[in-house]
């Protein structure tokens, strides 16, 4: 008896043509049609929040997680996953190189997204508990899997190389307060933030700030983790594409670093030239 072999799914439902069972009839997201239904009415974050969430979004809900889009969307030349796009572009490669780079880079746990489930998995244990934040920002490594991650060195959600708050992240903190709830997590973060980081020394991240917003949108670590990987790369891309126009004579380090020694042959650096 042959076995059968099958995905199992609770997010989504195909309904096979009569004419062709490897082609989908109708499509189902959590039990809504998505072709008869879904992409006709609804916008591309309720959607989002459909899919992870396993539910229709909330009032307010979809246009939380857009503005946090947007505040996400592009983390500039200055982050690292954005720069390790860049020199895949500017190297000329494939997209998807560019696109994992940046993926890979940004998958860390300075600013990056295991960084941000750290801080949604605080969320869960310390919720409004500000002595219960003090200790743990100082020691968020209790429950790190060592064979994975290296212990945290810096406290989850803030910035060890800044001694100010961005005006950035100042700005967007103001905008998303005004979106989530009254009693969440943004507003807490908002009330208590200057008390937070006289406590750690050093200032609020991008990577705190977007772990608040999807606590307030009901992610856990995995699902945040996911959504803050997925929603920083259209940035990545852009910067790729660019650097790859531009070419390499105008990104640092490769031109001013390359030389010719009298044989014709590469060299990085003037002294070897000399020599």
């Amino acid at each position: 008896m042959a076995t059968e072999y099958q995905y199992h799914s609770n997010i989504w439902l195909e309904e096979p043509e009569a004419e062709n069972p490897f082609a989908a009839r109708a499509c189902y997201c959590r039990g809504y049609d998505v072709y008869g239904e879904v992409v006709r009415k609804a916008g591309w974050f309720e959607y989002l929040l459909l899919m992870f969430k396993g539910e229709r979004p909330g009032t307010g809900e979809p246009e939380l997680l857009e503005k946090l889009a947007l505040v996400i969307a592009n983390p500039g030349p200055r982050e690292a996953s954005v720069r390790a796009a860049m020199n895949a572009g500017v190297a000329g490669t494939n997209h998807s190189s560019a696109l994992m780079a940046a993926l890979a880079v940004g998958a860390g746990q300075y600013g990056g997204s295991q960084e941000l489930s750290v801080c949604i998995g605080l969320w869960q244990e310390c919720s409004f508990d500000f002595d219960r934040w003090c200790a743990r920002l100082l020691n968020p490594s209790d429950d790190e899997r060592a064979d994975i991650w290296l212990p945290m060195e810096h406290a989850p959600g803030f910035d060890p190389n800044g001694d100010v708050t961005p005006t950035p992240i100042l700005q967007s903190l103001d905008l998303l307060v005004g979106l989530a709830p009254a009693n969440g997590a943004l507003a807490w973060l908002k009330a208590n933030r200057q008390a937070l980081e006289q406590h750690v020394g050093y200032p609020l991240a991008m990577s705190g700030l977007a772990a608040a917003a999807l606590v307030d949108l009901g992610m856990d670590p995995d699902q945040g983790s996911m959504l803050y990987l997925m929603l920083r790369l259209p940035g990545a891309a852009a910067h790729a594409l660019e650097q790859k126009q531009m070419g390499w004579k105008k990104f640092p380090y490769y031109g001013p670093a390359i030389e010719l020694d009298e044989s014709g042959s590469n060299t990085d650096s003037p002294e070897a030239t000399r020599k």
